[in-house]
């Protein structure tokens, strides 16, 4: 069976999932990554609980099959199960790398205390922090060990996320993956402008009290 960080390989090389309703279940590479991945027809439980109790609870939901994972009973009974929380349903988006080096100036920092950076270090790992004038740009490595990028935008005028988010490709030697909560329209818009593709959506699992 194909491991998860192959199935993100081929998503983000546009090599789609087959649109035959599908629900795959995978067990989790670490004790932090738990969730549902939804992509166009087919769907990955990430989850080291029984795939027969995931199948069975999935049946069991009253809507359309393709619906049925991403449904708020089945996420509900998957957070039961497993003692999780979870917060939004994120719009899951990726970019490829782009030469470098970054056109934005940026000042590679140790650590901050900044709430984006201290999320960051709380569901990713080799994470690496970049200031701008206005805002800062965190990536590191998240489910499936994917490269994930955050931006955060204070100031600095108009433009300044997309260009924060491009530089991320400019950093990277792979794929560049962004969550991003389907009402944030100015960050959707930013990731758009800057040359990123919507390919899916996802719920991540998070222990209680991360």
């Amino acid at each position: 069976m194909e491991t998860l960080p192959d199935l993100l390989d081929a998503v983000a090389d546009d090599r789609f999932l087959p649109s035959d309703g599908t629900v795959t279940v995978l067990p989790q590479l670490c004790q932090r990554d738990a969730g549902v991945l939804a992509f166009t027809a087919h769907t990955l439980v990430v989850t080291d609980e029984d795939p027969a109790w995931v199948r069975a609870t999935l049946a069991a939901v009253d809507c359309d099959p393709l619906a049925a994972p991403m449904h708020p009973r089945f996420l509900t009974a998957l957070m039961d199960r497993t003692g999780r929380t979870a917060e939004t349903v994120d719009a899951l988006w990726v970019g490829t790398p782009l030469p470098g080096p970054p056109a934005l100036p940026l000042r590679e920092i140790a650590d901050t205390g900044h709430p984006r950076v201290v999320r960051a270090h709380r569901r990713r790992d080799a994470v690496r922090v970049w200031a701008a004038d206005g805002g800062l740009l965190v990536t590191g490595r998240g489910v499936g060990g994917r490269l994930e990028v955050a931006l955060e935008v204070d100031g600095g005028g108009a433009g300044l996320g997309r260009a924060l988010a491009t530089s991320a490709r400019q950093l990277a030697s792979g794929p560049v993956w962004a969550q991003i909560s389907p009402g944030n329209a100015r960050s959707t818009r930013a990731f758009l402008s800057a040359g990123y593709r919507p390919v899916g959506a996802e719920v991540l699992f998070q222990c209680q009290g991360r």
